[in-house]
């Protein structure tokens, strides 16, 4: 960890991270203010009256909890064998996950059509917990196998001479030890499902089925564009990722740095 010594070393460091802060933080400050103009907390109020608020909230969840599982458990798994486990061609096969980085998500929207279309999953919310699946885990499994290159290996070779099998040192060893990278990969895929915007607009057409992302398009039309409601909406879909991020902040920091230099 880096140390500040001095008091001006402090002081210095304090209005740098001052000054990097201070744009990140002038978008939300406008935001709330702006949601809040004309008739004030009225606003909020009715955006939460559209009759669709639950469904969305619903939806979201949903799409959020099941997509953490699967990029959890396939993270977990595929970053253990790539760091820890014999296999042949393994680094060929990591590579070619993280080219899998390169690719945005508007570019996939075609194949990714065509594939739900012939699945018989579009207007489902698997057509949006999938591609958003696939898209988040080459990115977690590459901290994840940064951060399990850190644990000794005398650990495993312990656990073998106990007669412990790859499952059980899986188990024992590799989940108890990746809790605060495991935050890490919770918040991030939090973040991701639940502000993802493209893939629920384009393969989920029923009301029932969107997402909270897609509130504010209730009060934007061809002849209206109520600014302070769409401003409510957006501060209403972020209050659950600030929520979230408070409750496992010091897990999520201690994630990241340990995935980072390891």
């Amino acid at each position: 960890m880096l140390e500040t010594r001095t008091r001006s070393s402090r002081v210095i460091l304090q209005i740098v991270v001052t000054i990097i802060v201070l744009p990140f933080l002038f978008p939300l400050v406008a935001m709330v203010q702006g949601s809040l103009a004309g008739a004030g907390w009225s606003n909020y109020a009715a955006v939460l009256s559209v009759p669709q608020v639950p469904y969305f909230f619903r939806n979201s969840l949903i799409i959020a909890a099941v997509t953490i599982a699967i990029v959890y458990a396939c993270t977990m798994t595929a970053a253990f064998a790539f760091s820890k486990l014999r296999l042949a061609g393994k680094e060929i096969y990591f590579w070619m996950l993280l080219a899998a980085l390169t690719l945005p998500e508007v570019v996939l929207l075609a194949p990714l059509f065509a594939t739900t279309v012939a699945l018989n999953l579009f207007n489902t919310l698997w057509s949006v917990i999938l591609p958003l699946a696939a898209l988040q885990i080459p990115f977690t499994v590459l901290i994840t196998r940064n951060f399990l290159n850190g644990v000794p290996d005398e650990l495993f070779e312990a656990a073998r001479v106990d007669g412990a099998s790859t499952f059980r040192a899986f188990w024992s060893i590799v989940l108890p030890l990746t809790r605060p990278i495991g935050a890490a990969i919770v918040i991030l895929t939090l973040v991701g499902s639940w502000n993802s915007y493209l893939l629920p607009l384009v393969f989920l057409q029923s009301p029932e089925q969107q997402t909270i992302t897609l509130l504010p398009q209730f009060f934007i039309g061809q002849f209206a564009n109520d600014q302070p409601k769409v401003l409510a909406s957006a501060v209403i879909t972020a209050i659950p990722v600030v929520v979230a991020y408070l409750l496992l902040q010091r897990m999520f920091e201690r994630g990241l740095a340990a995935g980072a230099l390891k």
